[in-house]
């Protein structure tokens, strides 16, 4: 389901956080490098770069990450009042294996030198670089008609001896990507109840933040 011509405006629009609708063929590999050219061309603090992707499609790596993800799905579940644990239970929170590729995302706060420009009084601006070159892949893939699920139940320290990350690079992101069936026109969690939207009116204030 490629989009070509697809807008900024659209690949926004149509972008879902994926998990069930992975087709289980693999991205091919053009697909993937201009996906990751876009990813690497986002805005970062000091021009610092502070990215790298680590790609990974050997099956047994990505059952060993969706085994420990099944854990913390689970310990979450376990951890849920009643009423919210049945409204969770039919989430799918992954498609590790299904997607049959993984992109780690990860941080190293040492990149570009001890200073930093734009950095020295907000650290943060590091993560928040390595977090605009993921809306960048999504966006691309989006266009390519290829989805992508972030995945967020993992113990940091798991996935970085996983995939072999040196002391001191943080993991920020594992992103299973793969072509689609489609994309969902509502999100998952509004479809399943967990949680809604809210209106850009409610989140616009003027001069000052008004609630």
């Amino acid at each position: 389901m490629a989009a070509e011509g697809l807008s900024v405006y659209e690949a926004i629009r149509v972008r879902r956080d994926v998990r069930a609708e992975f087709t289980g063929e693999v991205v091919d590999d053009a697909t993937l490098w201009r996906i990751l050219e876009a990813a690497h061309r986002a805005p970062s603090v000091g021009n610092s770069q502070p990215w790298d992707f680590v790609v990974v499609r050997e099956p047994s790596t990505l059952r060993a990450f969706a085994d420990h993800v099944a854990v913390k799905r689970a310990e979450f579940a376990a951890a849920l009042p009643p009423e919210r644990a049945a409204t969770f239970e039919p989430i799918k929170i992954e498609g590790i294996t299904e997607s049959g590729t993984g992109i780690v995302v990860s941080y190293d706060h040492g990149r570009g030198g001890p200073q930093v420009l734009g950095r020295a009084t907000i650290p943060e601006t590091g993560v928040y670089s390595a977090v605009l070159a993921i809306q960048n892949l999504w966006l691309a893939a989006t266009a390519e008609g290829v989805g992508v699920g972030w995945v967020s139940f993992y113990d940091p320290e798991f996935l970085a001896d996983l995939v072999g990350l040196p002391r001191g690079i943080q993991p920020i992101a594992w992103l299973c990507v793969g072509p689609v069936h489609e994309f969902q026109q509502t999100p998952d969690l509004e479809r399943f109840g967990w949680r809604t939207g809210r209106p850009l009116r409610d989140a616009v204030h003027h001069e000052t933040y008004r609630a």
